[in-house]
This record gives C-alpha cells, sequence and structure tokens, in this order.
C-alpha cells in the first residue's frame, strides 16, 4: 500500500546549535518539486543548507531524487530519502533546511540529525492511502447520464469536465482498479492524467 500526504507540514527542532526546519508536502510532478524548491530558497536565504529528496508517481514509472545541498556525500539526501521511501510515500517532497549553529555534527551526525528531522515531520503529517487515477473521456446520451453519475460515485470517480451539446462530452477521473468494471458498462478513451 502506498501513501502520499495531504497537506503541507513544518517542523524545527535545535541539534548542537543548528536549526534544522523539516517540509513535507504533497507534489505530483518535478516541475510542483521546482516550484516549492523555489519557494523555500526565497523564504529561508540565509539557510545554509537547503536538502532534499522527492518520490513520485509518473506515467513511465516511480521518479525519485535526493539532494545533499552541500553537505557530505550522502548526509543529508540519502537518510530523508530513507524515511520516505521506508513508509512507502509517493508524491511527495521532503526538504530539510539547515541553519548552522556553529558545532560541526560530522557523517554520522549529520546523517542522524537529517534522517530524525525527515522521520519526525513524516511521522507528524496527515497521510492517507494513495489510489492511482485514470483520466477518461466519454460521449454519453442523455438517456444515459443519470447511470453514469450513479455509477461514478459508486467507483468513487469524480467528473473533471463536462460539456452539453448534442451529447454529454465528459472527462472523468476514476481509480484505475474500478476501470474493468466500469468498462462493462461505458466505452470511453484512455488518456493520461494532467
Amino acid at each position: 500500500m502506498m501513501y502520499h500526504v495531504t497537506e503541507p507540514h513544518t517542523l524545527e527542532e535545535f541539534v548542537k546549535k543548528s536549526r534544522f526546519i523539516s517540509v513535507i508536502t504533497l507534489c505530483e510532478s518535478e516541475q510542483d518539486v521546482l516550484r516549492e524548491l523555489k519557494a523555500l530558497h526565497v523564504q529561508h536565504p540565509h539557510a545554509n543548507h537547503i536538502a532534499f529528496a522527492y518520490r513520485l508517481k509518473v506515467d513511465s514509472g516511480i521518479i525519485q531524487r535526493v539532494h545533499d545541498a552541500g553537505e557530505p556525500t550522502g548526509t543529508a539526501g540519502k537518510p530523508i530519502f530513507q524515511h520516505i521511501e521506508g513508509k512507502n510515500i509517493i508524491n511527495v517532497l521532503v526538504v530539510v533546511i539547515r541553519y548552522f549553529g556553529g558545532v560541526k555534527l560530522g557523517v554520522g551526525g549529520l546523517t542522524r540529525a537529517y534522517g530524525n528531522a525527515a522521520k519526525k515531520v513524516i511521522d507528524s503529517a496527515d497521510l492517507q492511502s494513495y489510489i492511482e487515477m485514470i483520466k477518461i473521456h466519454l460521449t454519453l446520451d442523455y438517456d444515459q447520464f443519470q447511470l453514469f453519475e450513479y455509477t461514478l460515485k459508486k467507483a468513487d470517480g469524480q467528473i473533471i469536465e463536462q460539456t452539453f451539446a448534442g451529447q454529454i462530452q465528459l472527462t472523468v477521473a476514476l481509480p484505475t482498479d474500478k476501470m474493468i468494471a466500469f468498462s462493462k458498462q461505458f466505452s470511453f478513451r484512455k488518456c493520461a492524467l494532467d
């Protein structure tokens, strides 16, 4: 079972005079990640290090990246990522911002500090089961619409876009595990999620 975070969350702690601010937020694309990182760099222009890790589910699979932000290799991004992977969280960015307090922590101390900051913010976040959705397009006659709405609601789907003309043009999001049962009642065209 995969999980995702429902809303951003931030924690702060001090380790041997260094200030560590950990942030967890939902990101569904690398553009979301870049936007969040840019905003954090603007909010924390004097931070010594802004290390991060992320894990995203995209059409081609899973993208995961880590960044040590100038800390010794493997002491910041990797320990952050281990907690993301350990909880099987998807579409998430975890950032740990460090303001150096004058006391060097050493390789082991840095690894523990970044890992603990990530663990604490993940543990305090609201995590929900991740349900993979697929976007589909349909064209329905008006007399099919009531049954369609009922079936879609029962399948935990949602209408994203609808156009009423000679027929009804719909774009809906539907849990992938409900698609086969849904397709037995309605014919549709699959498309990539935006």
